[in-house]
């Protein structure tokens, strides 16, 4: 982990009038700075920049880049609760997950760069909390394997991931998509169509 640095509050002239906007403001710069350069790749003066504020502002609002970076996981953890709130079938939560790309883009790039640049547990700052999301999805695979959906042999984790990395598919294999679907995968017709298809291997395969 990168060491940080004593936080320093921001000078009078470099406070904004609207905190909430501000966070906002570099929250946002920071989504699209992370999915194009991966959290390595990724510079606090480039995101201070995209948003217009000066770079103190970023120590000062979430105490340097990882704090940032375990900003937008709380985001993309209220995100994940709107994408498969309670109650939600399995199928139609893969769908949902699967048109992400159309509102959130950078968001599903982002993921996929975690997955990239991964080496080791304490080199991921979104390791723990993205463990704790992911085990309720499990725990509801394993409850429709409790109750005869799913074939004692599969193994609900393993499953999970099957189904996010099929997900993101449009995001991580985008030349294959275009080689063999002679599509353009990132079209919002083929993403909704992509989408459909998912949805009807998961009943399938016993999801719902």
């Amino acid at each position: 982990m990168v060491e940080k640095k004593p936080r320093r509050s921001p000078k009078p002239g470099e406070r904004q009038r609207d905190p909430e906007r501000t966070r906002a403001q570099i929250l946002a710069a920071a989504t699209a700075e992370f999915a194009a350069h991966g959290y390595a790749g990724a510079r606090i003066s480039a995101i201070a920049g995209r948003a217009g504020v000066n770079q103190q502002l970023i120590s000062y609002y979430f105490d340097g880049k990882e704090g940032l970076y375990r900003a937008l996981s709380d985001n993309w953890a209220q995100r994940q609760n709107e994408l498969a709130a309670p109650g939600t079938p399995v199928p139609e939560q893969v769908r949902r997950f699967a048109l992400e790309v159309l509102e959130n883009p950078d968001g599903v790039r982002l993921m996929a760069w975690s997955g990239l640049e991964f080496a080791r547990p304490d080199s991921d700052p979104d390791q723990e909390p993205r463990a704790d999301r992911l085990q309720g999805a499990v725990e509801e695979l394993r409850a429709l394997q409790k109750a005869g959906r799913l074939p004692e042999e599969v193994d609900p984790a393993c499953l999970l991931v099957i189904l996010m990395a099929a997900g993101m598919a449009t995001t991580t294999l985008p030349h294959v998509i275009a080689g063999l679907c002679r599509v353009d995968p990132g079209s919002p017709e083929f993403v909704r169509h992509y989408a459909d298809q998912l949805t009807i291997i998961a009943r399938l395969i016993g999801l719902g």
